[in-house]
Protein backbone atom coordinates (compact mmCIF):
# COMPACT_ATOMS: atom_id res chain seq x y z
CA UNK A 1 0.00 0.00 0.00
CA UNK A 2 1.27 3.45 -0.91
CA UNK A 3 1.72 6.08 1.76
CA UNK A 4 -1.06 8.65 1.77
CA UNK A 5 1.18 11.61 0.68
CA UNK A 6 2.33 9.81 -2.45
CA UNK A 7 -1.24 8.98 -3.51
CA UNK A 8 -2.19 12.65 -3.26
CA UNK A 9 0.84 13.76 -5.27
CA UNK A 10 0.24 11.41 -8.23
CA UNK A 11 -2.54 13.59 -9.78
CA UNK A 12 -0.38 16.68 -9.25
CA UNK A 13 2.61 15.01 -10.89
CA UNK A 14 0.42 13.86 -13.79
CA UNK A 15 -0.82 17.42 -14.32
CA UNK A 16 2.74 18.74 -14.21
CA UNK A 17 3.82 16.12 -16.77
CA UNK A 18 0.95 17.03 -19.12
CA UNK A 19 1.71 20.73 -18.69
CA UNK A 20 5.38 20.13 -19.52
CA UNK A 21 4.37 18.31 -22.72
CA UNK A 22 2.18 21.25 -23.81
CA UNK A 23 4.84 23.81 -22.93
CA UNK A 24 7.51 21.94 -24.88
CA UNK A 25 5.26 21.24 -27.91
CA UNK A 26 5.71 24.65 -29.62
CA UNK A 27 9.49 24.23 -29.46
CA UNK A 28 9.23 20.96 -31.38
CA UNK A 29 6.70 22.42 -33.82
CA UNK A 30 8.93 25.39 -34.66
CA UNK A 31 9.09 26.33 -38.30
CA UNK A 32 11.72 24.50 -40.32
CA UNK A 33 14.56 26.67 -41.52
CA UNK A 34 15.36 27.07 -45.23
CA UNK A 35 17.42 24.25 -46.69
CA UNK A 36 20.91 24.96 -48.05
CA UNK A 37 20.93 24.72 -51.83
CA UNK A 38 23.67 22.68 -53.51
CA UNK A 39 25.29 23.44 -56.83
CA UNK A 40 23.41 20.70 -58.73
CA UNK A 41 19.91 21.46 -57.39
CA UNK A 42 17.38 22.21 -60.13
CA UNK A 43 14.06 24.04 -60.25
CA UNK A 44 11.27 21.50 -59.77
CA UNK A 45 9.21 23.24 -62.47
CA UNK A 46 11.55 24.32 -65.28
CA UNK A 47 14.74 22.38 -64.56
CA UNK A 48 17.07 25.40 -64.35
CA UNK A 49 19.95 25.20 -61.88
CA UNK A 50 18.86 27.36 -58.93
CA UNK A 51 22.15 27.92 -57.10
CA UNK A 52 23.25 30.67 -59.47
CA UNK A 53 20.02 32.65 -58.90
CA UNK A 54 20.34 33.20 -55.14
CA UNK A 55 18.56 36.57 -55.34
CA UNK A 56 15.42 34.84 -56.71
CA UNK A 57 15.61 31.43 -55.06
CA UNK A 58 12.49 29.91 -53.51
CA UNK A 59 11.83 26.58 -51.85
CA UNK A 60 9.14 24.28 -50.56
CA UNK A 61 9.91 22.14 -47.54
CA UNK A 62 7.80 19.06 -47.00
CA UNK A 63 6.69 17.57 -43.70
CA UNK A 64 9.28 14.80 -44.12
CA UNK A 65 12.09 17.40 -44.27
CA UNK A 66 12.83 17.06 -47.98
CA UNK A 67 12.73 20.14 -50.19
CA UNK A 68 11.96 21.28 -53.73
CA UNK A 69 13.83 24.29 -55.12
CA UNK A 70 12.83 26.98 -57.60
CA UNK A 71 14.57 29.69 -59.59
CA UNK A 72 11.90 32.19 -58.55
CA UNK A 73 8.60 32.66 -56.72
CA UNK A 74 6.56 32.34 -59.93
CA UNK A 75 7.72 28.74 -60.51
CA UNK A 76 7.28 27.98 -56.81
CA UNK A 77 3.63 29.08 -57.05
CA UNK A 78 3.13 27.07 -60.25
CA UNK A 79 4.30 24.07 -58.27
CA UNK A 80 2.26 24.88 -55.15
CA UNK A 81 -0.95 25.39 -57.13
CA UNK A 82 -0.58 22.00 -58.86
CA UNK A 83 1.76 19.80 -56.78
CA UNK A 84 0.65 16.42 -58.30
CA UNK A 85 1.55 17.63 -61.81
CA UNK A 86 5.20 18.07 -60.82
CA UNK A 87 5.49 15.43 -58.08
CA UNK A 88 2.72 12.82 -58.50
CA UNK A 89 3.47 11.15 -55.15
CA UNK A 90 2.89 14.41 -53.25
CA UNK A 91 -0.02 16.70 -52.52
CA UNK A 92 -0.28 20.29 -51.29
CA UNK A 93 -0.96 19.13 -47.74
CA UNK A 94 2.52 17.53 -47.67
CA UNK A 95 4.05 21.01 -47.67
CA UNK A 96 5.16 22.28 -44.28
CA UNK A 97 6.60 25.70 -45.19
CA UNK A 98 7.59 27.72 -48.25
CA UNK A 99 10.34 30.31 -48.55
CA UNK A 100 11.16 33.07 -51.04
CA UNK A 101 14.07 35.47 -51.22
CA UNK A 102 12.87 38.94 -50.23
CA UNK A 103 13.82 41.52 -52.87
CA UNK A 104 15.41 44.25 -50.75
CA UNK A 105 17.12 42.24 -48.00
CA UNK A 106 17.92 39.08 -50.03
CA UNK A 107 16.82 37.06 -46.94
CA UNK A 108 14.85 33.86 -47.21
CA UNK A 109 11.41 34.55 -45.74
CA UNK A 110 8.23 32.58 -45.23
CA UNK A 111 5.85 33.24 -48.14
CA UNK A 112 3.15 34.18 -45.64
CA UNK A 113 5.30 37.07 -44.37
CA UNK A 114 5.76 38.89 -47.70
CA UNK A 115 3.73 40.58 -50.41
CA UNK A 116 4.21 39.85 -54.10
CA UNK A 117 4.29 42.55 -56.76
CA UNK A 118 3.13 41.32 -60.14
CA UNK A 119 3.87 42.84 -63.55
CA UNK A 120 6.80 45.10 -62.67
CA UNK A 121 9.77 46.06 -64.83
CA UNK A 122 12.06 43.92 -62.63
CA UNK A 123 12.74 40.56 -64.27
CA UNK A 124 13.83 37.28 -62.77
CA UNK A 125 15.70 34.38 -64.40
CA UNK A 126 12.58 33.36 -66.36
CA UNK A 127 11.35 36.85 -67.27
CA UNK A 128 8.42 38.47 -65.52
CA UNK A 129 8.34 37.53 -61.86
CA UNK A 130 6.32 37.87 -58.68
CA UNK A 131 8.65 40.09 -56.67
CA UNK A 132 8.56 39.33 -52.92
CA UNK A 133 8.66 42.40 -50.67
CA UNK A 134 8.54 42.23 -46.87
CA UNK A 135 5.90 44.84 -45.98
CA UNK A 136 2.81 46.14 -47.72
CA UNK A 137 4.18 49.70 -47.54
CA UNK A 138 7.41 48.63 -49.29
CA UNK A 139 5.37 46.63 -51.81
CA UNK A 140 3.32 49.75 -52.64
CA UNK A 141 6.53 51.73 -53.04
CA UNK A 142 8.02 49.01 -55.25
CA UNK A 143 4.82 48.85 -57.33
CA UNK A 144 5.00 52.60 -57.97
CA UNK A 145 8.77 52.71 -58.64
CA UNK A 146 8.79 49.68 -60.94
CA UNK A 147 5.46 50.04 -62.77
CA UNK A 148 3.89 47.00 -61.13
CA UNK A 149 0.31 45.98 -61.84
CA UNK A 150 -0.88 44.61 -58.50
CA UNK A 151 0.11 43.44 -55.03
CA UNK A 152 -0.81 39.96 -53.86
CA UNK A 153 -0.61 38.20 -50.52
CA UNK A 154 0.23 34.50 -50.31
CA UNK A 155 -3.42 33.38 -50.42
CA UNK A 156 -4.23 35.71 -53.32
CA UNK A 157 -1.86 34.22 -55.91
CA UNK A 158 -3.76 32.22 -58.55
CA UNK A 159 -2.80 30.12 -61.57
CA UNK A 160 -3.72 33.10 -63.73
CA UNK A 161 -1.16 35.25 -61.87
CA UNK A 162 1.70 32.86 -62.67
CA UNK A 163 1.03 32.21 -66.36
Amino acid sequence: MKPRGIRRSIPVLACVAVLMIFISFPARAAERKPVAVKKGDKCAVCGMFVEKYKEWMAQVIFTDGTAAFFDGPKDMFRYYLNVPRYTPARKQSDIEVMYVTEYYSARMMNVKDVFFVQGSDVYGPMGTELVPVETEARAKEFLKDHKGKKILGFGGVTSEDVR
